[in-house]
């Protein structure tokens, strides 16, 4: 029973660090897409805004490890990876509604699912 308690208790903080870092991200992309900037560099430049806050957040609080290179280079390539998943919605929804919010929302459960497990399993393991 504990250890359930604990798991959901880890997957909710991740959830908490992960909007925080969705509302940093899209709210940056918004206000450069306002701006006239390019939907790609928009998504790109909110997508970079959360990355050290995501990861300080989750070495710290979510999975209570210590920073390193080691794991910081591990969490890189998950950024990698979803950094690749947002896009190609992002792309998509821009290419069927001209919008790219539709696009970005449907990326973040992708991106928070597969953030947790390979975070959990395999960066700060």
């Amino acid at each position: 029973m504990l250890e359930f308690v604990q798991r959901r208790r880890q997957f909710l903080v991740f959830v908490a660090g992960g909007v925080l870092c969705a509302l940093i991200d899209i709210g940056l992309m918004q206000m450069l897409i306002a701006a006239g900037i390019d939907y790609r560099a928009a998504t790109s430049a909110g997508f970079a805004a959360g990355l050290l806050v995501n990861y300080a957040y989750h070495a710290k609080l979510t999975f209570r490890a210590e920073a390193s290179s080691h794991n910081f280079a591990r969490f890189l390539c998950v950024v990698a990876l979803n950094y690749l998943l947002t896009m190609a919605c992002v792309a998509a929804s821009v290419a069927l509604t001209g919008d790219a919010l539709p696009g970005k929302l449907v990326s973040l459960p992708l991106v928070a699912i597969n953030g947790f497990f390979l975070s959990k399993y395999w960066t700060f393991r």
